[in-house]
């Protein structure tokens, strides 16, 4: 299936493409054009328009387009949930629900610069939120097993956290 967005991609339009291809379309295919062109592109190709004005897949009701799609999808899994929180407060002005957001929106700030187009960029990105599902499962695992660990030496919870990691 063809998803089109608007050009130029930073955090959502980053993001966006890795949760459609791991969560959603495996072999999705994505289209960058100006943002007046997305209705042309929807009508002509088909294509599912994310993250732009007005689109069923974009801001809505306070939530980011990352957020929107988890919804749309009912997509239950709760280290993707965790996930959108840091996706939010780097997209939007909620800079509160996430610390973590103030370092992807600089890093996909500066990747906007080392890739010579949008393709380039979504690509690069897929490391970055492969590395942050990794963090928030970790951080979910450590919350959930917390008096288990307590229990434990800096090896030991190590060993534990890396088996967790790898269910």
């Amino acid at each position: 299936m063809k998803w089109v967005t608007r050009e130029y991609v930073h955090v959502d339009r980053t993001a966006c493409p890795w949760l459609i291809k791991k969560f959603i379309d495996p072999k999705a295919e994505f289209i960058f054009v100006p943002v007046e062109k997305i209705g042309e592109v929807v009508k002509t190709q088909g294509a599912i328009p994310f993250d732009a004005p007005g689109v069923k897949l974009g801001h809505r009701d306070g939530k980011c387009s990352f957020e929107t799609i988890i919804e749309e999808y009912s997509l239950e899994d709760p280290v993707l949930h965790e996930l959108a929180k840091i996706v939010h407060s780097a997209d939007t002005s909620d800079r509160g629900l996430a610390p973590e957001g103030i370092g992807l929106d600089a890093i996909m700030t500066g990747a906007r610069f080392n890739a010579r187009d949008d393709f380039e960029a979504v690509e690069k990105a897929e490391y970055v939120y492969e590395a942050l599902y990794s963090y928030c499962k970790f951080k979910l695992l450590r919350e959930k097993h917390k008096n288990e660990l307590e229990k434990m030496d800096k090896k030991q919870q190590n060993e534990f956290l890396r088996r967790k990691m790898q269910e």
